[in-house]
């Protein structure tokens, strides 16, 4: 560390804050630092910093059902910041949200000696079972949906929602049909709140949800089908795009055209969106961002700092060539 102060032209105080991620380095000083530190190729000791600190540099996670894709990018948020400071990450996979089940994953991080725990659960039952438990470390949730608040890291979703609902009206649509998603997520929730309070304010019909029991394109593909048979529907929000990419499949099949006929719109913005024929008008939410807003909000915490609310972050509509105007 003597070394990289010296090449860098700063104190050593100075690369300790560089390399435990402290906010109060000016940019080109921080520049400066990294590149002494990449040149010399320094690297920390663990073991003695992990005495010398009393920590274990190590965040906790606690997660449930990976496969989805916010929960999934999400954790490459956390995984990635919590590196570049200089943190490794433990992650506890829940087989279900019950009490027990949560308990259990708390314990385990905590008794493997974590700093701090992100729990990316986004289901309406691992959140009541959070609000009534105490952890013995810092820890920020991953609720979909939920307000801003000091402990919980989010998306508008039902801003998002709203976006989306809002461009298909503003097309000409006289209402818009809502494909939804399993129940007890937190996502599901928001969004179909989204859609709801945007057709109110607007004055429009709210029309019957196709449900759906899971995230798939199957399913999508199943509501497609329905949605097929029923030619007064012009307009469609899926709850992501997915189910999105299945809808769009039984409308081809069943002789509908989108744009022309059925103008579609998903939710997440996925990579592959903009390549779906049509490539797909959908709502941008940057899961990775709340990973990486979570972990600088748990190293907060760790430094003793004031509990902060953590902004939501903000939605995107994204126009692409799903929607047109009604004919």
């Amino acid at each position: 560390m003597v070394d990289v102060a010296r090449l860098a032209g700063v104190s050593q105080q100075t690369v300790s804050r560089v390399v435990n991620g402290h906010s109060n380095v000016a940019p080109e000083i921080r520049e400066r630092v990294e590149r002494a530190i990449a040149q010399l190729r320094y690297r920390r000791n663990s073991a003695a910093r992990t005495l010398a600190t009393s920590r274990s540099m190590n965040l906790g996670v606690l997660s449930y059902a990976l496969s989805v894709h916010g929960p999934a990018l999400a954790l490459f948020g956390i995984a990635e910041e919590a590196r570049r400071s200089g943190y490794a990450t433990s992650l506890v996979s829940l087989a279900n949200v019950d009490r027990a089940s949560i308990e259990e994953g708390l314990d385990s991080l905590v008794d493997d000696g974590v700093d701090a725990i992100v729990v990316l659960a986004p289901m309406t039952a691992a959140v009541e079972v959070l609000h009534r438990l105490d952890a013995d470390v810092p820890v920020v949730r991953f609720e979909q949906g939920s307000p801003a608040g000091p402990s919980t890291v989010s998306v508008d979703e039902t801003l998002g929602a709203q976006l989306a609902t809002r461009h298909l009206l503003d097309l000409g649509h006289e209402t818009v049909h809502f494909v939804g998603g399993p129940d007890g997520w937190m996502a599901s929730d928001a969004r179909r709140r989204g859609w709801q309070t945007e057709l109110a304010l607007a004055g429009r019909v709210t029309p019957p949800e196709f449900t759906s029991p899971d995230w798939s394109a199957e399913s999508g593909y199943r509501a497609g089908v329905r949605i097929a048979a029923d030619r007064s529907i012009t307009a469609v929000l899926a709850i992501n795009d997915a189910m999105a990419l299945g809808l769009i499949k039984a409308l081809h099949d069943n002789g509908v055209s989108v744009p022309g006929d059925v103008s579609v719109v998903g939710f997440d913005d996925r990579d592959e969106s903009p390549y779906f024929l049509p490539a797909l008008t959908t709502v941008r939410l940057d899961f990775t961002e709340v990973g990486r807003r979570a972990v600088e909000s748990v190293l907060r915490s760790l430094r003793g700092e004031a509990p902060e609310t953590i902004p939501l972050i903000q939605p995107e509509l994204k126009v692409r060539d799903s929607t047109a105007p009604r004919r």
